[in-house]
């Protein structure tokens, strides 16, 4: 009769340790599925870091030829005001000696 109850016992406790073991597959799926959700959303991450980077990388070297073509621009501006300065220091030039000219021309019309 004590081997019978032992056996019983046994079957028992593997019936109890199976359940168990049965209820435990579900979660251990769980937590599977959150594992791999937790790595895609590392990845995701830095999937999210690189681009940022190059992004701001991007802005970066947009940044710097804006600066170049600002200096481009204001030396180009720079040639232009010359250019005018050197415009207006001809005209006059050339109004001083057409003043010149028509004095000499009336005195020679006067005598």
């Amino acid at each position: 009769m004590n081997k019978t109850i032992v056996v019983k016992l046994a079957a028992a406790v593997a019936v109890v340790a199976l359940a168990g073991c049965t209820d435990l597959k579900p979660i251990q799926a769980q937590l599977d599925s959150l594992k791999s959700q937790v790595n895609q959303l590392q990845q995701d991450v830095n999937a999210a870091k690189t681009s940022a980077d190059n992004a701001a990388q991007a802005a970066q070297a947009a940044q710097a030829a804006a600066n170049q073509a600002s200096q481009a621009a204001s030396a180009a501006q720079s040639t232009a005001n010359q250019a005018l300065s050197a415009a207006q220091a001809a005209q006059s030039s050339v109004d001083a000696t057409n003043e010149k000219i028509n004095r000499m021309f009336k005195r020679s019309v006067s005598k």
